[in-house]
């Protein structure tokens, strides 16, 4: 048995012409100017298992860091839903008990009708999972309050397989990493409160994002993910009884090529 590094990596599919065009269309959603009336939303979310520590920690001197029991308890989980703006430089993380569909429509309003409450339209850059849809708001709001907010919704689908697409996923990863990774959070509240700070500081310190990639880039970087368009296969033969094709004959021609999808291209000439 060998000892052989793996690397883990988001293959794209090829020739896949859906995820071709559901890239595109968030390409060409992040090429648009900054409009503080139509702002570009980016989420994502992902569990948090919530862990007990069993024996009191000790705290970090100027000799050891702080050292934590390899034993825990598990506390439950909880669910990280993040938020941002990529030309306003802004993002913002929520936490609650699940992920479902009440929980990303009760997120999402509170958005619509609070930091974008004076906004035209929203376009939501998201996963297409099956919590991310129009019909979440009428499961947890009434029809005149769901009505409302969807009308103001313009989602964009990042393609199955595609979530690098998604800016929030990136800011989620940075989540992780600065403020989730390697820490034991016993309960919702603490969770929630750390997430909030971090989500200040990098709001405080940290710009918008700066999106390189363009249609342009995709079409020649990752040609491999469009289809070959292939051109319809044209068959010229003479039809013409000098050419010994009787009528009934020609007849017989024709159908057999129209049953298999052929393209017929007729040429006239003049008679003699």
């Amino acid at each position: 048995m060998t000892n052989r590094k793996i690397e883990y990596w988001v293959i794209p599919p090829e020739a896949d012409s859906e995820f071709v065009a559901h890239m595109e269309e968030v390409l060409e959603t992040y090429e648009k100017p900054y409009d503080p009336q139509v702002p570009v939303l980016c989420m994502d979310e992902q569990p948090v298992q919530l862990l007990k520590e069993t024996r009191s920690p000790i705290p970090a001197t100027a000799e050891h860091a702080k050292r934590v029991d390899y034993e825990y308890e598990r506390a439950g989980t909880a669910a990280i839903f993040l938020f941002t703006e990529p030309l306003a430089g802004w993002r913002e993380v929520a936490v609650r008990e699940r992920r479902t569909k009440i929980d990303w429509a009760v997120e999402m309003a509170r958005l619509l009708e609070g930091r974008y409450a004076a906004c035209v339209k929203v376009i939501v850059v998201c996963d297409n999972l099956n919590t991310h849809t129009k019909g979440a708001f009428y499961e947890a709001f009434e029809p005149e309050r769901a009505r409302a907010l969807v009308r103001r919704i313009k989602f964009c689908y990042t393609p199955k397989h595609g979530s690098w697409l998604n800016v929030a996923e990136n800011e989620l990863s940075s989540l992780t990493r600065q403020c989730v990774s390697d820490r034991r959070f016993e309960d919702i509240a603490t969770l929630r409160e750390k997430t909030e700070a971090w989500s200040n500081d990098v709001n405080t310190t940290q710009r918008g994002v700066d999106w390189q990639m363009k249609i342009d880039d995709a079409r020649t970087k990752l040609r491999s993910v469009y289809p070959t368009i292939k051109e319809p296969q044209r068959n010229n033969f003479p039809l013409s009884p000098a050419a010994g094709y009787g009528s009934r004959s020609i007849l017989f021609w024709l159908r057999n090529l129209l049953r298999y999808g052929d393209s017929i291209v007729f040429v006239f000439s003049p008679l003699d």
